[in-house]
């Protein structure tokens, strides 16, 4: 185990190197003019909510779900910043902040296949979920299914390259359809973590790789139609148990296919994950092994008109599949107003239960309104 550590110690560290002298070469030959201005953007989720359970309302309450403040700066014509403040409302109803995005971008020319490579470095998108949340717009209903089965989440410590495939998708679906990850035969990103997540301190030595695909297998007849697959390999973030003499930080695996399209009225996505272990290692059994785990979700966006939508989306996750009524099912549906620019008004219900009977269902119903400026 600790040769393969060096090992891969040291293919990262060449990595590095290759990309830091690469970067000195477009440095010696690109425009080096810089850019006078940062800009800002402030995301936020206001809301209301109310808890009701067995037909009671437990609790109800005006909440700030989330507030991001986003500085961005042009340092180069090859190299931009970013720094993103994190701000949310915790249990106890107090204000918390945290960095979550403080990165620097490289990006470089076109190279055959892959057009607009770039690569981010320090504290970082991982692999998936930015990419996710560009086909459901609506975070501020609540996190997307694999962060939500705390799998893992959207940003961390480490290196995402990322570029599109085979040129651009044009300016008709960019600009009825989607315009990010618009790659005209897909997109690619492929990052090495310390795996802990934004909001935590590595705990292992080992590091993580996540890497996503997706292409768009009939470009010119159905350009909407993606097949994207997530794999990510390495360790959950444990520390050491020393009541547990032959430990070893547990495994975290995970497989995922997603098929979606996107329409001008419409967008249909349905995923499916198998795997063991999660990010932070407490996905495990009594002897430290990392749990099998297994799920799927579908969801759609229905565009009524040019401001009206409605969404729908069905989760199943199953922790343990080697234990009985172990699963774990959510319904959300939604009806929502596009003011423009993301500035969206939703009104949703959403509906936990589980396979144990034994447990209770859990209701909200939730009034939000996606600030975007």
């Amino acid at each position: 185990m600790i040769q393969l550590r060096m090992k891969q110690a040291a293919f990262i560290t060449l990595a590095i190197f290759i990309v830091m002298f690469y970067s000195v070469q477009i440095m010696n030959g690109e425009d080096k003019s810089k850019s006078d201005t940062f800009t800002f953007n402030v995301l936020s989720y206001l809301s209301y909510e109310a808890n009701i359970n067995a037909g009671e309302m437990k609790d109800n309450q005006f909440k700030i779900n989330r507030a991001y403040l986003t500085a961005k700066k042009n340092v180069f014509d090859w190299l931009s910043y970013r720094t993103t403040i994190d701000a949310w409302q915790d249990e106890t109803g107090d204000m918390k902040v945290r960095l979550k995005y403080i990165y620097a971008n490289i990006k470089f020319g076109d190279f055959a296949f892959f057009t607009k490579p770039n690569i981010e470095f320090g504290q970082v998108h991982t692999a998936w979920l930015d990419f996710e949340e560009h086909l459901n717009f609506y975070r501020m209903q609540g996190t997307m299914f694999m962060e939500r089965a705390g799998l893992f989440n959207s940003a961390d410590f480490g290196l995402t390259a990322a570029c599109l495939l085979g040129g651009e998708m044009d300016d008709n679906y960019t600009q009825t359809v989607n315009k990010e990850y618009a790659g005209k035969f897909g997109s690619l990103a492929v990052g090495v973590y310390n795996g802990s997540g934004y909001h935590g301190l590595e705990k292992t030595t080992g590091k993580v790789i996540q890497s996503r695909l997706t292409l768009r297998p009939i470009a010119e007849i159905l350009p909407g139609l993606q097949l994207s697959y997530l794999g990510i390999f390495g360790s959950g973030n444990q520390a050491r148990i020393d009541t547990l003499p032959d430990w070893e930080a547990p495994e975290w695996v995970v497989n995922t296919c997603m098929l979606s399209y996107e329409h001008e009225y419409f967008t249909l996505s349905g995923q499916f994950e198998s795997g063991k272990g999660n990010y932070k290692g407490s996905m495990v059994d009594s002897e430290n092994t990392a749990l099998k785990h297994q799920g799927y979700s579908v969801y759609a966006e229905g565009k009524i008109d040019e401001n009206f939508r409605v969404i729908g989306r069905y989760d199943h996750f199953d922790p343990n599949t080697d234990k009985d009524k172990d699963g774990d099912n959510r319904v959300i549906i939604g009806i929502g107003y596009n003011f423009g620019n993301q500035n969206i008004l939703i009104l949703d219900f959403d509906k936990r239960y589980f396979d144990d009977k034994s447990k209770a269902d859990m209701n909200l119903v939730k009034l939000t309104m996606q600030i975007n400026i």
